[in-house]
Parts: C-alpha cells; structure tokens; sequence
C-alpha cells in the first residue's frame, strides 16, 4: 500500500514526516499522469499544485478553516488528499466532478469554474467569519496569476485591504501562465518580483564590503540603507501589495514542500490579510508538459501516457474553420483585429496571431474589458472580433449592453462552445446567450449547421459596422455539409416532406438542424406534411420566418439554449403580434443548472433528441385532434 492510499482526510496528511510528504507528492503526480491520460482532464495545473495543495492542508484544518480555489481545474489534488481517490470517472456522469463540488465533499466550496472570483468569496467569509466572532478560524483564496489579471480579482483586494484584523490569507500560485503566458503590466511586476533573490545577494555583498572597510559611520550606515531600500525598489517591487495593506510573503518557490509551508505558517500567524506568492510550474515532473510551449496539457483528452499524444483526433472541428476563416477575413480587411480573454489557443485566434500579431490583443482573463475595449476600437475606425467561449460572456453581458449596442458599434462576438457543452459541468455549459443577447437592442446573432454556413456568417458579421453582431458554434466535432433546397427571404429550407393537410414547420437552430431534420422525418413517417427550415440568423427574428410559420398548421423550434426566452419564444411572440394562429412548440434547455455529464447524455435526459421531439410534437397535434 502507497501512502495515497492511506490518505482518507487531511488529518492523515499533516501525520506525515517530512520524507513521507516527498514521496507523497511523487505518488500524486504519477496517479495524475495515469488516471487524466485514461479520462481527460485539467492535467498541467494539477502537476504543477502538488507541493503547494500538501503544504495547504498541512497548515490549515479543513474545513474548519476555508480553502477556496480560483477557477477550480487545479483542485484534482485537493481531492485527494481530501479522501476521493476514485477518477475513473472523471467528468462523466455519476463520477467526480472537474471542479470542486459541495455535492462531493464538505472540503470544498466554490463550484463556478469562472475565473477570478475566488477573492470575493474570501472576502466575504472572512467577513461573516469576523461577525460572528470565529476569530479562530482561517480563510485561504488560491489564485493564479492568469485570474489576477480579471478586474474583480483587484476589486476584492482592494476591500480585503481594509480588513486589517481579518484572518484571510491569499495565495497565489504564479506559474507565468493561464491556459496562455500571462500577459500586461500584473505579469511584468510578477516577474520582477521573482527575482527577489538577488535582493538578498546583493544586500550581503554590501554589509560584507562595509565590514571589510572597517568600523562603519552613520554616512555608512545611511548608504546602507540606501543601498537595502534602492535594491529593494528594483528587485523587489512587492510595495504595490504592501501599499494596499496587505502584508507580502515571497516569492517562495513553490516546489519546495517545507518553504512552502514555512511561509503559510508565517501568514496564518500574522492574524490580518497576507499575500504569500508561490512560483511553481505548470506541468511540473511530466516530460510532455514540461517540454510543450503551446500549453496543450492544461486540459486534456485521452492520451498516451509516456507521450503525451492523444488517442483520437482533436474534436473541436468548429474551431479550426473559424481559425481558418478569421485569417481568411484579416487577409482581405486589414481594419479587423482580434480580441482574446487569456484563451488565443482554445478559441482559434492562434494562426490569426501568427499572421497578423500586431492585430490581436490578449487582455487577460477580463472579458467585460474586452468588450468596452473593443467599443472603443470601433468608434476608432476598426472592427473588433472578440472570441471567447460562450459561457464567459456572460461575464461582460452589461458591457455588450450599453457600451457596444447602445453606441452601435460594429463589434463582433464568436462564442466557441455555445449550447451543452456537458463535460466539464454547470458553469461551462454555453447555455445562456440565445435568451440573454434576445433581448440587445440591435444585436444580430447567427448560429451556423455546418462549415459553409460558419465562414459565410463570419464574413456577413464583420461586414457590420453600426451594431453589435455574433456568431456561434458548439464544441465538438463538425458534420457533413447540410445544403438547402432554397433559400426563403434569408430562410434555408432544407427538406420538405409531403403527406396528409396538417402541415408542420421544424425550425432548427445552429446544432440542433440535424436533429431537426430527423424530427422531419419521423413527422413524415407518420403522414404530417413537414418543412424544414434553418433561419441561420436567428436574432432578431426573421420576418421570412414569421411568414413561414403562418403558412402552417403547427410550428416546432429547436434550439441548445434556454427553452424560456429563447429563439422559440420569441418566434411565438412575433407570430402572435402578426395574428398568426399556428401554436410555436418549443424545444429547448431548462433554466436549470446541468451537472456533468456528456452531451449525448445531457441532450437525452432533456428529452431533446429526435424520437422524444417527435413523440411530444405527435402527442400535441393528436390533441388537438
């Protein structure tokens, strides 16, 4: 038995002698290694919060005092040592989550895989913790330096300032990276204040060379202290913490098990907020990760463990054509500049930064930046494509409001892994744009079926130039071409089935056409008269489609967004205002959180794939009679 398997709780880690907690953390990286290759995960930041996560529930008593992770992909070894040592089911349906989870375990309190959050919510516990006279009880935040980068991160710091007698200790875990390089003016100063170490050499060269001098003088002493406060200045640029208020530790690197828990103890008994900056590196004792410069290891499929290698083709096929398309477009406008929020790989901005790197702007982990930023690229005279995932735009939802709509600047969002994204759980599934951006003023949204569709939405979106316009698209791989028998005013009509008078319109949207277009035929089966159309430009609402609804007896809507408020609705509001007597069946997702599982199983449990739609359409036009 490996001593892994006799970690049931944190109790049993802080029993650990020294030796032991080193050959603890090289157990925890080679399970890591072995059980993420079989299941896909966060591997790169958990290798690289081994030493660091030991050191944590050394030092502090979960959960009795509180630990909360920023994000929450770096939370794999958190587990473990909190007793769940079963990944074999890792992000799969009935098996442990990617992200911390309270449904899990008492260790674990923020679920929002969001970044830069984990600050407020320190702050917060701290508060109640100090109200309620817990004053025995501690409250750890681990951030990354990528999550420093969001501005609700400096908000929270700015309030944990002021809580001088609070016990509340920030950690953050500096490894120069997110899912890219850390980029702007917190990575530079974070860099300067890794070179702290020659501070400390430097200062002993100068009180050697005082002692060698002979008995030094107060002008001695006074260079002295020039000399400590000049180098400190330079090397050790931590003021800009301590000028806040917070009391600074570090840096300390973070693969050194003992100093990182010196320096926690240090902070813990200090009894008023502290920062403790920790250098590890992502990746850490895996040869592929260590080696890759493009950061493939922060999340991955199933691979090859000594190699790294996945074991089957990349599946985001959406993101490649968008990549593809995006350089495409920059070729022929040289006004179009891109926009990342820390993700330039994962969205496909990578070849267009390779192409063009002075048009592409990282802004760091700060999507509502990006997008007022981006407004003012557009009144500037450029046209701004901001690509994010989907689910992260919900972040900078008042900022697409008033700054970019209301200005009607021609700004472009592409949200990768819009709809039920499924795996990696309830923050992540791009669930709620469709019903939030219905309700923009001016906004046009297209949710493309297949790659022709993709490309000619992005060219017709960047052609916008007085309102805010959006493509999406899902995770996952993409299908065979779906080609329209005609085209109605902006409409595709993609089948038409003929039978008995009761005429039925399916409309499906973006990924939901395939599924539509299988509902048609089960209709058809059973003698309706089908049509199958794809409005592509679902927002607003087209007035073909509205139209066409009125030419039938019964219309269906298919979308992966909220079912209320959705493009469905709306339709059945804007067939209403034209006295159109077809009732608008929708199909849809819950306002519910979905918890992970894959999307196949997330769209049956949902009743939303063919054979329920069409059961539940048939059962509704046999009631009618």
């Amino acid at each position: 038995m490996g001593l892994l398997d006799r970690i049931a709780s944190p109790q049993d880690v802080r029993r650990l002698t020294t030796h032991q907690v080193g050959a603890l953390a090289d157990e925890i990286r080679a399970f890591l290694v072995d059980q993420v290759s079989r299941t896909g995960g966060h591997l790169g930041p958990n290798l690289g919060v081994v030493e660091l996560s030991i050191a944590l529930h050394r030092v502090f008593d979960s959960p009795r005092d509180t630990i909360v992770f920023d994000t929450g992909h770096q939370a794999y070894v958190h587990k473990l040592l909190t007793g769940r040592q079963d990944f074999s089911a890792l992000r799969r349906r009935g098996g442990m989550s990617g992200y911390p989870s309270r449904s899990e375990s008492e260790h674990d309190v923020v679920e929002n895989s969001h970044a830069s959050t984990a600050l407020s919510w320190a702050d917060g516990i701290a508060k109640a913790r100090q109200l309620r006279g817990e004053t025995d009880r501690h409250t750890v935040a681990v951030i990354g330096d990528g999550a420093l980068t969001g501005g609700m991160a400096w908000e929270a710091l700015n309030n944990i300032a002021a809580g001088v007698d609070r016990r509340l200790v920030v950690v953050v875990n500096d490894n120069g990276r997110s899912y890219a390089p850390t980029i702007g003016g917190l990575a530079q100063h974070l860099d300067a204040l890794r070179t702290t170490q020659g501070y400390e050499s430097v200062l002993s060269w100068g009180k050697s060379t005082l002692r060698r001098s002979g008995p030094p003088g107060r002008l001695a002493y006074e260079a002295l202290h020039g000399l400590k406060k000049g180098i400190k200045d330079v090397v050790a640029p931590q003021g800009m913490f301590e000028d806040l208020g917070l009391k600074y530790v570090g840096p300390v690197d973070g693969h050194d098990e003992q100093a990182v828990e010196h320096a926690l103890r240090r902070a813990r008994a200090f009894g008023g907020p502290v920062i403790v900056h920790v250098i590890t590196e992502k990746g850490r004792g895996y040869t592929p990760a260590e080696e890759d410069v493009a950061d493939r290891f922060h999340a991955v499929g199933k691979i090859h463990p000594e190699t790294g290698l996945p074991l089957a083709p990349s599946r985001f096929g959406w993101t490649s054509v968008f990549a593809d398309e995006i350089v495409r477009v920059g070729r022929r406008r040289p006004d179009v500049v891109a926009i990342t929020a820390a993700m330039l790989q994962p969205v496909g901005l990578a070849p267009f930064a390779a192409e063009f790197p002075e048009r592409v702007f990282d802004v760091g982990i700060a999507e509502q930046h990006a997008a007022t930023s981006a407004a003012g690229m557009a009144f500037a005279g450029l046209h701004p494509v901001v690509a994010v995932y989907a689910t992260f735009l919900n972040r900078a939802f008042d900022q697409v409001l008033m700054d970019v709509a209301l200005h009607r600047a021609g700004v472009t969002f592409v949200l990768d892994r819009a709809g039920i994204t499924g795996d990696d759980g309830a923050s992540h599934n791009g669930m709620w744009d469709l019903a939030m951006l219905s309700i923009v003023p001016g906004l046009r949204l297209a949710a493309p079926r297949d790659e022709p569709t993709l490309r000619a939405a992005l060219r017709q979106a960047v052609d916008v130039d007085d309102a805010p316009t959006v493509v999406r698209y899902p995770k996952g791989s993409m299908g065979d071409p779906v080609p329209a028998l005609e085209d109605v005013d902006g409409v595709d009509v993609l089948a038409r089935h003929a039978g008995d008078p009761t005429r039925v319109l399916v409309v499906g949207i973006g990924s939901m056409v395939g599924t539509a277009l299988a509902v048609g035929e089960l209709l058809a089966a059973h003698g309706a008269t089908v049509t199958v159309v794809d409005p592509r430009w679902a927002l607003p609402v087209p007035a073909s489609l509205v139209k066409l609804a009125g030419e039938h007896d019964h219309v269906v809507t298919l979308e992966d967004g909220l079912v209320d408020g959705g493009v469905g609705a709306l339709l059945g509001q804007r067939a209403r205002e034209a006295n159109v007597t077809a009732p608008v069946q929708s199909f849809g997702v819950p306002a519910a959180f979905l918890q992970h599982a894959s999307r196949d199983e997330l769209v049956d449990e949902l009743r939303l794939g063919p054979h329920d739609v069409a059961a539940d359409v048939l059962t509704a036009l046999h009631a009618r009679g």
